[in-house]
Protein backbone atom coordinates (compact mmCIF):
# COMPACT_ATOMS: atom_id res chain seq x y z
CA UNK A 1 0.00 0.00 0.00
CA UNK A 2 2.84 2.45 0.63
CA UNK A 3 3.65 1.73 -2.94
CA UNK A 4 0.83 3.02 -3.82
CA UNK A 5 1.22 6.25 -1.66
CA UNK A 6 4.45 7.11 -3.05
CA UNK A 7 3.27 7.01 -6.85
CA UNK A 8 0.62 9.42 -6.46
CA UNK A 9 2.75 11.58 -4.00
CA UNK A 10 4.97 11.78 -6.62
CA UNK A 11 2.41 12.25 -9.39
CA UNK A 12 1.14 15.29 -7.56
CA UNK A 13 4.80 16.51 -7.37
CA UNK A 14 5.87 15.82 -11.12
CA UNK A 15 2.21 17.60 -11.96
CA UNK A 16 2.56 21.19 -10.13
CA UNK A 17 6.78 21.04 -11.13
CA UNK A 18 5.26 20.76 -14.62
CA UNK A 19 2.49 23.22 -14.64
CA UNK A 20 -0.06 20.45 -15.27
CA UNK A 21 -1.92 20.85 -11.68
CA UNK A 22 -3.32 24.13 -10.71
CA UNK A 23 -3.86 25.04 -6.81
CA UNK A 24 -7.88 24.73 -7.86
CA UNK A 25 -6.94 21.38 -8.81
CA UNK A 26 -4.76 20.45 -5.59
CA UNK A 27 -7.66 22.16 -3.72
CA UNK A 28 -10.42 19.37 -5.05
CA UNK A 29 -7.94 16.46 -4.34
CA UNK A 30 -7.93 17.96 -1.06
CA UNK A 31 -11.60 17.98 -0.84
CA UNK A 32 -12.31 14.54 -2.26
CA UNK A 33 -9.92 13.04 0.27
CA UNK A 34 -11.26 14.96 3.03
CA UNK A 35 -15.32 13.73 1.78
CA UNK A 36 -13.49 10.20 1.61
CA UNK A 37 -12.08 10.36 5.46
CA UNK A 38 -14.94 12.44 6.57
CA UNK A 39 -13.13 14.87 7.60
CA UNK A 40 -14.70 17.44 10.12
CA UNK A 41 -13.17 19.73 12.88
CA UNK A 42 -14.18 18.51 15.86
CA UNK A 43 -17.15 21.12 16.64
CA UNK A 44 -18.66 20.70 12.98
CA UNK A 45 -18.11 17.08 14.64
CA UNK A 46 -19.58 16.78 17.40
CA UNK A 47 -22.71 19.48 16.34
CA UNK A 48 -23.27 16.92 13.76
CA UNK A 49 -23.38 13.43 15.67
CA UNK A 50 -25.30 15.73 18.57
CA UNK A 51 -22.30 15.32 20.50
CA UNK A 52 -19.92 16.90 22.98
CA UNK A 53 -16.85 18.56 21.82
CA UNK A 54 -15.48 17.07 24.82
CA UNK A 55 -16.56 13.55 23.55
CA UNK A 56 -15.57 14.40 19.88
CA UNK A 57 -12.54 14.93 21.18
CA UNK A 58 -11.44 11.86 23.54
CA UNK A 59 -13.46 9.37 22.00
CA UNK A 60 -12.55 10.02 18.23
CA UNK A 61 -9.39 9.85 16.11
CA UNK A 62 -8.07 12.95 15.83
CA UNK A 63 -5.50 14.02 13.62
CA UNK A 64 -3.81 17.59 13.32
CA UNK A 65 -3.98 19.06 9.68
CA UNK A 66 -2.10 22.77 8.66
CA UNK A 67 -2.05 23.07 12.66
CA UNK A 68 -6.02 22.65 12.92
CA UNK A 69 -7.34 19.21 14.54
CA UNK A 70 -10.16 17.15 12.86
CA UNK A 71 -12.09 14.19 13.45
CA UNK A 72 -11.28 11.32 10.59
CA UNK A 73 -14.32 8.96 11.02
CA UNK A 74 -14.35 6.80 8.04
CA UNK A 75 -15.10 3.19 9.34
Amino acid sequence: MSELKDKIALNIHKGMDNNMLSNNDLVHIIEQCGSYLNLMTIPDYASKNNISYNGAKKHRHIHKIFNVKFVIDND
